[in-house]
């Protein structure tokens, strides 16, 4: 299993993200026994220096919500060595680019903020599929999508499905409420999604607790995880 440390940013701070509440969030003050103090570089230099993480993922909340991207924080986080993912809310070409120019190896685009998958092939078709990856946002297994948009009504299934066909080869199943929560992994979702899309790099996000989580989601047929809490609190080691 492919662990990925998260950092998610609001207000330019390192906070820990619970329930999908993001007003909520407050920043993150010790990780893996050091103290950050929400510094989001500092954060990430734990993950990867002390944690053992070999992958980031970077949430711009900021971004995400309309907001100019960090791509200050963005450059300083890439500048750990370790690959990063990035969602920033991209919609275009040119935002994907600009989060790839601020030092990401991965531009997320999020279900949550996607106009059409038109707009995903042509964002995978400009900067190569290799550095795209689709989160499909969900809240309690219900996707979470823009009001009028024509994938409103869809099922997960056929918002997987859409995504593979738009060129995608990298998804995350990112359930929301169960960020930061103790209610545990979706197994069947997951397992849901790998029947519909067999050959994507299939990535979980929100609700890991424990190695034992991971063993069922590798069961289910997912190649990783995006951690944040179980790593922070030390319930989760790498090294």
């Amino acid at each position: 299993m492919r662990i990925v440390g998260v950092v998610d940013i609001h207000r330019g701070r390192a906070v820990h993200a619970r329930g999908g509440r993001r007003s909520g969030y407050a920043p993150v003050s010790l990780a893996g026994g050091e103290r950050v103090d929400g510094d989001p570089a500092a954060l990430a230099r734990v993950y990867v220096e002390r944690l053992g993480v070999l992958e980031l993922y970077v949430a711009d909340l900021d971004a995400i919500g309309g907001e100019t991207l960090n791509a200050g924080l963005l450059s300083d986080i890439s500048a750990l060595g370790a690959p990063v993912w990035v969602d920033a809310g991209v919609t275009t070409p040119a935002a994907a680019t600009a989060v790839l120019e601020a030092g990401a190896s991965v531009v997320i685009v999020g279900l949550e903020t996607l106009m059409s998958f038109d707009a995903l092939a042509t964002i995978t078709r400009t900067v190569g599929e290799g550095q795209v990856a689709f989160s499909v946002d969900l809240r309690n297994g219900a996707p979470i999508t823009l009001p009028a948009v024509d994938h409103s009504r869809w099922s997960v299934t056929q918002i997987v499905r859409g995504a593979a066909h738009a060129g995608v080869g990298t998804m995350i199943v990112l359930d929301l409420a169960r960020v930061g929560s103790t209610a545990g992994v979706d197994l069947e979702a997951m397992a849901a999604v790998r029947r519909a899309v067999p050959d994507v790099a299939l990535f979980a996000g929100g609700g890991v607790r424990s190695e034992g989580d991971l063993a069922l989601l590798a069961r289910a047929g997912c190649d990783g995880a995006l951690v944040a809490t179980a790593l922070l609190s030390g319930a989760l080691r790498l090294t």
